[in-house]
């Protein structure tokens, strides 16, 4: 591990000379790549310096065990009764450091959230995901920009896509991929029977070009007129764009936006995910080793969560024991967090089991 440290941080010392040249400077896409690396290294830079005066102190303490001096052999033996644990404790929290980070992590991301089997009351359920995750967004103080609204007829949403952008949001969000179960007397019961529903949530990182290994030149635009609701600007522009990425024949298309603009951004994020889920999978069949994520591509077949309102509980499908269950309560209202944090955990652990490190 000394010998990975002892890397990292020759790597950390060059990025710090990069970004006093001025030649980087001049050019903001390099300084921007280089400045944001330089800053994930170096909560891993601190962690190695205190591991290293740790070290060191463990090294005198052992050294004093040899004098002459009783009291000294005495207090030396009380030092290192202190620093051993703590040795231990900080190569474990190094070791999560050292975790590869997916690339994708720290880019912003396209949200949707779609309700699915249970009619009006999974739009009302699509309602409660939105406020929860609103609140969630608010306290880890991301922003939020509305891309399309499609609300249900009785309140809540059919769908709803989102721009959320911020410091590591893909990597904070990309566990709440899949379908949410609700259990809950509707509204609508007149006999109080509890109904289940289900409503799906999609998360993409936001992609540019470069993240993808696509030539602009092989990618035909198409824009055609959007369908269904909308009024006249829907039935008298040409806001909806279909591209299609010619080599592969894939593709993607986007009526969500009220613009050809927004709709071109949004249909090029989804073929980005489609040609880069492509690639990652002739990727992983060649590097057998790789470990695929908790939750997977987000196929909104793959029921993650059932939220059940006669128990108050939420019970998350990948987490096991006592550490898939959480206060419903608390988590209708935004306490998303201890759930993604359980998550994150989970990721961890199984990437430090199968050898990552």
């Amino acid at each position: 591990m000394l010998d990975k440290l002892e890397a990292i941080k020759d790597r950390y010392q060059y990025l710090e000379e990069q970004m006093a040249d001025p030649e980087l400077i001049a050019d903001m896409d390099r300084y921007t790549k280089v400045s944001k690396e330089y800053k994930d290294l170096k909560p891993v830079i601190q962690a190695y310096e205190e591991y290293a005066e740790l070290l060191g102190n463990i090294e005198t303490a052992r050294g004093m065990l040899k004098e002459e001096d009783a009291d000294m052999r005495e207090m030396a033996q009380g030092e290192l009764e202190e620093l051993l644990p703590k040795q231990e404790a900080m190569e474990e929290d190094i070791k999560l450091l050292l975790i590869p980070k997916d690339p994708e992590d720290s880019k912003d991301v396209i949200f949707e959230i779609r309700s699915g089997t249970g009619g009006d009351e999974a739009s009302l359920f699509a309602g409660d995901l939105y406020r929860m995750y609103s609140r969630y967004f608010d306290e880890k103080g991301f922003k939020t920009d509305v891309v399309s609204v499609n609300e249900g007829t009785v309140g809540g949403y059919n769908k709803l896509v989102l721009e959320v952008k911020g410091d590591d949001v893909y990597g904070t969000l990309k566990f709440e991929s899949g379908a949410h179960r609700v259990q809950r007397v509707p509204k609508t019961e007149s006999q109080g029977r509890v109904h289940t529903s289900a409503a799906t949530v999609v998360v993409m990182p936001k992609l540019e070009m470069e993240d993808v290994d696509i030539n602009k030149a092989d990618l035909k635009i198409d824009t055609f007129r959007s369908s269904g609701a909308g009024g006249q600007h829907v039935n008298k522009t040409e806001s909806a764009v279909r591209i299609t990425h010619e080599p592969t024949g894939t593709v993607s298309e986007s009526q969500d936006g009220r613009s050809q603009i927004k709709n071109r951004e949004i249909a090029l994020q989804r073929l980005y995910v489609k040609i880069m889920e492509v690639q990652r999978e002739q990727y992983e069949s060649e590097q057998a080793a790789k470990r695929r994520s908790l939750v997977g591509s987000g196929d909104r077949s793959g029921k993650v969560r059932t939220y059940n309102f006669p128990q108050n509980r939420v019970t998350d499908h990948r987490l096991e024991g006592d550490n898939k269950n959480f206060n419903l309560q608390q988590v209708i209202e935004g306490d998303v967090g201890p759930i993604i944090e359980a998550l994150k955990l989970a990721e961890n652990a199984e990437k430090m089991k199968e050898g990552a490190l």
